[in-house]
């Protein structure tokens, strides 16, 4: 679709293509409700091109086309920032038991009283793992919590009459969604430099601190991998203008039981459920961004928040509802977030762990992405080379070679690899962006960093090799500004159809 060449060369037919006339793959069964009259003819179509196929060729079709797919159940996924962890199978089977699977958020709250339970209890966990005295579990995803946070911190300001604070500092290694989530309320940026350490930039930090400071996005560890080693400096110089402090959870994996955000002074966190406690993401969802927020912003949270409006006793149970916050900033999303999708399975992924397991992930997390710092650091270029945490920035470039880091991604794929993310953060040129997560095993991180060694030996002997990477996958090299830029967006549709 996108100048794509097979790698073997076999075109695969569409669903379209392999339909014949006549042939059905469903059954339906007869009606139990009153039959309703049509609309009115102008509003049906006569006809619509849709295949016709027998259940078990749209199976197989389906089936054949995710084997293409790389997927974290398949292999390494070192996708740095991503937190690609494996997803426990036990959250596919308590997301999917009855009582969870087949209510309604409009339900009287009386008839789901289990779901709003495991909603509470999930908030309280949020709330100790974290540090912060409330929790919203509504936004739908990392960077609509951080619109929710930013929504709440200019609420914040506006209720103290507050209005010339106008402008989020925002590091130069920060997540593109930051600034994107600031800009969508018109607020200005100003970018706060890093250091040569990989910190915030203390005087430039001073520097830009004023009476117009809504606060600061900052994610600790930061997109380098790096904790701050000044963050009580940053949060006291941010809070002594009167600004906030902002976290972006994305990186929450490597604190786990270590330390809490909100005892290092932040004010409001989004948590990443996709990524820190194990929900699937990627191809769009199911994705959760909760929000947790000190006691001076909890009564500017989206509405509602599940509480406990009885307490119970030993003959009756507590009752659970919904709570409204006196100055919330809204409803931020339909009902009361991605309940199956999310929620449960952040649920069982921390139940399952307990306190000791949740801190083990954050070590095994720190321990693996430093094992593989030090046995690639004498080959690629690690421009902030300290102790890491969860993650760490390569440089993807070698001298007298002209191979760049998307070639070394792209023949990483011949080595039945997933390419780490490249090219970001912005800061480190030609940036390789691994973690390794806490998930894989020392056998599985040797073979990935054998094949990173070998690869930077091939770009120096044999270059064109890894310029027309990959060639074992099948497909070759997508052009991949052409896929962009030039979106393909309807499905197919025979050439008589028309326009």
């Amino acid at each position: 679709m996108n100048d794509a060449t097979p790698n073997p060369k076999i075109i695969e037919p569409t669903i379209f293509e392999l339909s014949s006339p006549g042939r059905k793959g469903v059954s339906m069964p007869a009606s139990d409700v009153p039959e309703q009259p049509m609309p009115e003819k102008s509003l049906l179509r006569d006809d619509l091109p849709l295949p016709e196929l027998a259940e078990v060729d749209v199976v197989r079709h389906y089936m054949r086309l995710s084997k293409f797919n790389y997927g974290v159940d398949d292999g390494f996924y070192p996708l740095g920032s991503c937190t690609m962890k494996y997803n426990p199978k036990i959250n596919e089977d308590t997301c999917r038991l009855y009582g969870y699977l087949y209510t309604h958020p409009l339900q009287p709250i009386e008839t789901v009283q289990g779901n709003l339970a495991l909603m509470y209890e999930l908030q309280e966990w949020l709330k100790e793992i974290s540090g912060f005295a409330a929790v919203t579990l509504q936004p739908a995803a990392g960077a609509h919590g951080e619109f929710t946070g930013v929504l709440i911190m200019h609420a914040y300001h506006k209720s103290r009459k507050d209005a010339k604070r106008t402008k989020m500092l925002i590091p130069d290694a920060a997540h593109g969604t930051n600034p994107a989530s600031v800009g969508m309320l018109g607020m200005t940026i100003q970018q706060i430099p890093s250091d040569a350490r990989g910190n915030v930039d203390l005087a430039a930090l001073k520097a830009a601190c004023d009476e117009t400071v809504v606060g600061m996005m900052l994610t600790n560890p930061n997109t380098l991998g790096l904790f701050d080693e000044n963050i009580e400096q940053v949060v006291k110089i941010v809070h002594d203008c009167g600004g906030l402090m902002y976290g972006d959870g994305a990186n929450l994996n490597a604190l786990l039981g270590i330390v809490k955000p909100g005892d290092l002074g932040f004010d409001i966190m989004h948590f990443n459920l996709h990524k820190t406690f194990s929900v699937p993401h990627g191809g769009g969802g199911p994705g959760s961004g909760p929000v947790g927020v000190n006691s001076a912003l909890a009564e500017f949270l989206p509405t509602p928040l599940v509480g406990m409006l009885e307490s119970g006793n030993d003959d009756k149970p507590p009752l659970y509802g919904f709570i409204e916050p006196k100055k919330s900033i809204g409803r931020m999303k339909a009902f009361h977030g991605h309940f199956g999708g999310g929620l449960v399975r952040a649920y069982t992924y921390i139940a399952m762990h307990g306190a000791d397991g949740l801190k083990d992930i954050a070590q095994y997390a720190v321990l693996n992405a430093n094992y593989l710092l030090a046995r690639l650091r004498a080959t690629y270029h690690v421009p902030y080379d300290r102790i890491c945490m969860h993650e760490f920035v390569a440089e993807g470039q070698f001298a007298g070679s002209d191979v760049r880091a998307l070639d070394i991604a792209k023949r990483l794929m011949d080595y039945n690899f997933h390419p780490p993310t490249n090219y970001f953060p912005l800061i480190v040129h030609e940036a390789l962006m691994i973690e390794p997560t806490e998930t894989e095993n020392k056998n599985t991180l040797d073979a990935f960093a054998d094949a990173l060694i070998k690869i930077a030996d091939e770009a120096k002997s044999q270059p064109d090799l890894l310029h027309d990477a990959p060639k074992t996958t099948r497909f070759g090299r997508m052009d991949e500004v052409k896929a962009a830029r030039e979106l393909v967006l309807c499905c197919w549709l025979p050439e008589d159809y028309g326009d």
